[in-house]
């Protein structure tokens, strides 16, 4: 049986509480979504927040909740997701495509300073969007010490920085941790199909101090239109409350394919910190076609990591290492669902690629 690259994380309990919000008739957006927040909240213990319907709209109302002005630009890696340029294009603002190292898929202190001595100097940057490509963590803290205001996309690194274990004083541990790494004025944690979370679509938008949520609070009155329906939010809530059980398991199955991975020649991206296992990237030597025409016959399903990326585009001349990344990384199947046999499959494949 072929095994597919990507498959949600949807169990009976997401499929109940789908189904409750419709027998109740409850689908758009009210008291579900704001428990979406309050679950949330727990977990992430932010000042406020608002549930929107794409990752896009959270995008677009951060951008203008720090008052940014047409012709400025905005910093984004080279292997955001291709919506950025959209939104910034809306508002009239200039991208300023920034390059990444080739140990390390996100932006860093290093290569944005680059990216800024290297731009026209009657260019003002507003404002730094940092996603946090497949799940690994970038340094804000120095990103957010550059002085620019700074958008953080958690939408792939959700349980990223928390522990995967139980006692009270190690979770404290991880709170503490947590509250190191989101250093942005506003923070995004997109739903969609393949984010770590998903709800089948939507996002939230959230600041994780009170000045700041003093400021998303002005959009609290948005119309019913850009906020997340109930249907979805009973998704989300779920996925919220299984997140911790469904983590521990994505590292199960990565600490079989690490092994195997060791026994070949193609890199892996360094982990600066606790990885959620969002994905399995591999910096191929070999070409890529030649890995995804092998894996099919083997009936595994590969694909290219940046492939729906600005990079993957082609839209990023000036930024040859996230070009290059984006011709050679793959990934591989990994999620909760995947049965042990399945991860052997995968995990054999994977010790002897070509």
């Amino acid at each position: 049986m072929k095994i597919e690259v990507y498959s949600p994380t949807i169990r009976r309990k997401e499929m109940d509480a789908v189904l409750t919000a419709m027998v109740e008739e409850k689908i758009g957006p009210g008291e579900r979504s704001r428990l979406l927040i309050q679950t949330a909240k727990e977990q992430l213990r932010f000042d406020y927040a608002l549930a929107l319907r794409s990752p896009a709209v959270a995008l677009y109302l951060a951008l203008k909740a720090l008052n940014v002005q047409s012709g400025q630009a905005v910093i984004i890696s080279a292997l955001s997701p291709r919506y950025y340029v959209n939104v910034l294009n809306d508002l009239q603002l200039t991208p300023l495509f920034c390059d990444v190292s080739f140990d390390f898929p996100c932006l860093s202190r290093d290569t944005i300073e680059k990216t800024i001595a290297e731009k026209p100097n009657d260019l003002k940057i507003c404002a730094i969007a940092l996603h946090h490509t497949l799940g690994f963590l970038p340094d804000t803290t120095a990103i957010a010490e550059l002085g620019y205001p700074v958008i953080e996309d958690i939408s792939q690194s959700y349980g990223s920085w928390f522990s995967s274990k139980d006692s009270s004083h190690e979770a404290d541990a991880s709170k503490e941790k947590q509250d190191a790494k989101l250093s942005g004025v506003f923070c995004i944690l997109g739903l969609e199909e393949r984010d770590m979370l998903t709800s089948g679509g939507g996002a939230m938008l959230f600041a994780m101090n009170r000045r700041d949520g003093a400021v998303l609070r002005n959009y609290a009155a948005i119309p019913d239109e850009y906020c997340l329906p109930d249907i979805n939010a009973a998704l989300a809530i779920v996925q919220f409350r299984e997140a911790h059980k469904n983590i521990q398991r994505r590292s199960e199955i990565a600490g079989v394919y690490t092994q195997s991975s060791l026994r070949t020649r193609h890199k892996r991206f360094i982990h600066h910190a606790e990885y959620n296992n969002y994905s399995f990237p591999l910096v191929l030597e070999s070409g890529l076609k030649d890995v995804e025409s092998y894996a099919r016959k083997k009936e595994i399903i590969v694909e290219n990591a940046f492939e729906k990326s600005l990079a993957g585009a082609g839209l990023c001349e000036r930024c040859p290492v996230s070009n290059s990344l984006a011709l050679r990384t793959v990934l591989f199947p990994i999620y909760p669902r995947l049965r042990s046999q399945e991860a052997e499959r995968v995990s054999k494949l994977i010790m002897t690629l070509p």
